[in-house]
Formats: C-alpha cells, structure tokens, sequence
C-alpha cells in the first residue's frame, strides 16, 4: 500500500475543523515510520502495552491517542506520555487518569464515550449517565483531567441512515454539552467519530477527530 498516497487523499477530504488520528493498532512500527515521515503525527492505538514498545522506538514528537477500552491498572503506563485518551467510559477510570496524570505532573486531555450503537458490545456512557456524572459536579476536583468533548462509534452496518441517525445523536448531545455544562471552557470543542468506513458521514455531522486505520495500513486480524 501506498501509505503516503492514501493520506494525501484522505487529508484532501477533510475540513480544516477535523484533524485525522491514523489507528495504527496491530499495525507494525514500520507502516506508522513511513506515515511519519509522509506527515502524519497522531496515531490511534487501543493495547496498552503494544503502544508501550512503539512509543519506546518510534519519534517522541508523535501525538499518541487511546482509542480502546482502558483498564484502570493500565492506566500508570501510558499516564507520563499520552497525548489524549478518547474512551473514558466510567467516573472510576476518569478517576485513576487524574490521579496517574497528577504523578506524571500532567493534565491528560479525555474524551467521554457515548453509547448510541445498537450493539450491545461498545462500551459508553448512555447520554442520561453522561449528564447524571456531569451534574453531580465530583469530576470538577480532578484538576489533572481535562474533559476536551465525546467520542462515539455507529452501529457496524451498511444503514447509512441509522449511523447518520446515530452521529447526528452524538452531535446533538456534543453541542448540548457545550453550551450548558462546558459553556466557559474552550477547550471543550472535540468530537471523535467516524472511522474508515464512515467517516464521510461523520464530518458531515461535525466530527473533529476522525479515526481512520484500514484504510490507511490495510485491514490486520489479531
């Protein structure tokens, strides 16, 4: 595959307001090297230790995003050096980053998970626990958490309408947040869906942070 090539057509899609983070998960250090050296600078990876053995080898300058289901006692691996953790799906796991990120002397910027797919296996806040986290205010004392916006995945489906539905829900509920809870914090302003097969869709619906991996890397089966 033409890495360098890909990303060119795919960074000619976006919009200004959406930044790609590339899901180079089960992918080796050397497709991310050469998307590296073609430009791209956030990679997308969802196991603790295989981003671990990449960060050790791969440029420092590199923007690292979690994008999978974190475990709580992951979490002090990746708290020195993470650029962004997209899938905080409890007040326990915001928790325990804030706690890592005060060790690491940080503040991690977060992304909380909203369910809206159909399908039981994704992990998320409903939209209602969401709200019910955010109004009872404890999140306000984890001064080394900074809550940036939502991330979201459609339901795995040819329905285009259903997952239009579903990023149009993600959307809503995103602008909803910021202009009551997140009113006075600018650095509310991301929402990360859409990934190789819907991402169309998905800057349609606002999407900022678009998570691309097959596309770009081929499709890998761990």
């Amino acid at each position: 595959m033409d890495i360098k090539a890909i990303l060119d057509e795919i960074k000619a899609e976006l919009p200004q307001t959406t930044r790609l983070v590339a899901v180079s998960k089960f992918h080796p250090a050397s497709a991310i090297q050469e998307a590296y050296d073609a430009g791209q600078r956030i990679f997308g990876e969802s196991k603790v230790q295989e981003l671990e053995e990449k960060h050790d080898i791969l440029p420092q300058d590199i923007e690292w995003h979690f994008i999978g289901h974190l475990q709580t006692n992951k979490v002090k691996y990746i708290a020195p050096y993470i650029s962004m953790i997209h899938a905080v799906d409890s007040f326990k796991l915001l928790a325990e980053i804030n706690k890592q990120a005060a060790k690491a002397g940080r503040v991690i910027p977060c992304l909380l998970e909203i369910h809206v797919a159909k399908e039981e296996t994704k992990y998320g806040f409903t939209p209602d626990e969401c709200m019910d986290m955010l109004n009872s205010e404890n999140w306000k004392e984890l001064t080394n958490v900074s809550i940036c916006g939502i991330m979201g995945m459609a339901t795995n489906t040819d329905d285009e309408n259903m997952i239009e539905q579903e990023f149009s829900t993600l959307a809503s509920f995103f602008e909803n947040l910021k202009s009551t809870v997140f009113r006075n914090d600018d650095s509310f302003r991301e929402l990360s869906m859409g990934m190789s097969e819907d991402y169309h869709l998905a800057i349609k619906h606002g999407s900022t942070l678009v998570r691309i991996g097959s596309k770009i890397f081929g499709i890998r089966n761990y």
